[in-house]
């Protein structure tokens, strides 16, 4: 008995349809989400959202964001999401080094939190991107 899974980023949906499990990084840790799962919200932390069907697997990055589970659906609300394949080495890691060399430099509280934000989420992809190509 699969649940329905809509996730969707501020730019786009990324994916919709049943699936038989989920597994994301929560604000407490990674969490799986099996169906009738009890109902939860939580904050997603930067990584990979797990999507298995069958015996398929997908593989989303998600840069934060939210998971609604309800008794009849689960929503993934993304600040920034894309398909792992999406993902390109070269550009994460700029991104990396870019929001490193800000870090090391003399920020606001503000800009430090933004900064920091940005460097998990280049640090994540690069993990997804990585994993994902071997």
């Amino acid at each position: 008995m699969p649940v329905p899974l809509r996730v969707v980023s501020v730019e786009r949906s990324l994916f919709e349809g049943d699936v038989d499990f989920i597994v994301a990084n929560g604000a407490d840790g990674e969490l799986g989400v099996l169906p009738r799962h009890a109902a939860l919200m939580t904050i997603l932390k930067p990584g990979a959202l797990k999507i298995v069907q069958g015996t398929e697997e997908q593989l989303l990055f998600v840069g934060g964001g939210f998971l609604e589970v309800l008794p009849d659906r689960v929503t993934v609300l993304a600040d920034v999401a894309e398909h792992a394949e999406e993902i390109s080495i070269e550009q994460a890691e700029a991104a990396r080094k870019r929001a490193q060399e800000r870090l090391a430099g003399t920020l606001t509280t503000s800009e430090e939190v933004e900064f920091n934000q940005a460097l998990a989420i280049a640090e994540a992809r690069l993990r997804l991107a990585r994993t994902r190509r071997g």
